[in-house]
């Protein structure tokens, strides 16, 4: 079985990056008519976009909820970004509700969460490692970050459950080159002159050519780090996100998708109202900054980013305000085309295929 699997026939609801917001999972599966098992009365099925977990203050039991669901046979579900750091035991910003290490510098932001217990560990362990990168059909493709067509060749021919002997092999060849080409002495010269911690979001360090360089690399060399975390290139400024200083540009990817077959994707952090980026520590540039809330995107107006930033709930509670104005769970319906978000409202997308094409012509 290949890392790129079928989507199931018949009405879906693709539910955006939940990161630990239980609450506004279990909202949102009402808003949409499911009930606690995941039935719903006209036969529609779940699909989840990725990143379950992190940042929020429950991600043991949407990954619990997850799992019951796909176990089901009720919903479905692709790989995050998220899901592989955890697969992987790469511990990041925002993962101290799973790995020990991380706990003491996450609580300061986080704080409270809750922590899985062993068998829950296990359990997500087991749920992340099976499940595939993309989802597709004839009329729809599902991923969660870039549909490209040479990284999607090559995880097509890649059995399911490989997902981490493959990554691991493409970051092992990355360090490879890196040591054959010098980089590495370069970006220890480099933190000689800025020896701070690159996840002080306080010290902005001046830009590092060397550091640029080698996650430039590390990023495109690596193809399912591209279709879960998206296309970069070398930047020119620092900007401080997914709480680290980084020295690379996220690329718009639908710019150039000319194929036909629409795309949903989650992780880049659509927003319904406008808000200071920088505040929820997304310092890189904003590639919805020209795209109204509801719209398509791209080329050929059929991809559609349903990641409206719930993940950001942590900072709103941290300042002491609502979480919900600014940061939303959402879900577009399939094939209607509109956004159920947890707080009940419903809108309706704008500019899908041609209907975009003619009004921009």
């Amino acid at each position: 079985m290949s890392l790129i699997q079928a989507l199931p026939e018949g009405p879906l609801d693709i539910i955006g990056d939940i990161h630990g917001e239980f609450s506004a999972l279990t909202q949102l599966l009402h808003h949409l008519g499911y009930d606690a098992d995941g039935h719903h009365p006209e036969g529609r099925t779940l699909v989840f976009v990725g990143d379950f977990c992190d940042r929020g203050p429950d991600s043991p039991a949407v990954l619990d909820l997850a799992a019951r669901l796909i176990e089901s046979g009720r919903a479905v579900a692709v790989l995050g970004n998220h899901e592989i750091n955890l697969l992987r035991e790469d511990v990041k910003d925002g993962s101290g509700w799973f790995f020990d290490e991380r706990v003491q510098r996450d609580n300061a932001k986080y704080a409270p969460y809750h922590r899985p217990d062993a068998a829950q560990r296990e359990r997500i362990v087991r749920l992340v490692a099976g499940l595939p990168i993309a989802l597709e059909r004839a009329d729809l493709r599902v991923i969660h970050a870039a549909w490209q067509s040479e990284q999607i060749a090559m995880a097509r021919a890649l059995p399911m459950g490989s997902v981490r002997r493959e990554y691991d092999h493409w970051e092992d060849e990355a360090a490879r080159q890196a040591h054959e080409t010098h980089l590495e002495d370069r970006m220890k010269a480099e933190r000689v002159l800025w020896p701070h911690d690159l996840e002080d979001g306080e010290k902005k360090p001046p830009f590092l050519p060397a550091h640029a360089e080698n996650e430039s690399n590390k990023q495109m060399l690596n193809p399912l780090k591209v279709l879960t975390s998206g296309v970069e290139r070398k930047g020119s400024d620092p900007f401080f996100a997914g709480g680290k200083w980084r020295f690379v540009e996220r690329v718009g990817w639908w710019d150039d998708y000319a194929e036909g077959v629409p795309v949903v994707v989650g992780h880049y952090w659509r927003r319904l109202h406008s808000i200071d980026r920088a505040q929820i520590g997304k310092g890189d540039q904003d590639l919805f900054a020209e795209i109204a809330p509801m719209a398509w995107h791209g080329q050929q107006g059929n991809v559609f980013c349903v990641d409206f930033s719930v993940g950001a709930r942590w900072s709103a509670r941290l300042k002491g305000r609502p979480p919900e104005r600014d940061f939303k769970l959402a879900a577009l319906r399939w094939p209607e085309r509109v956004l159920q978000f947890d707080d009940g409202v419903v809108l309706p997308t704008e500019g899908f295929g041609v209907e975009r094409i003619a009004q921009t012509a």
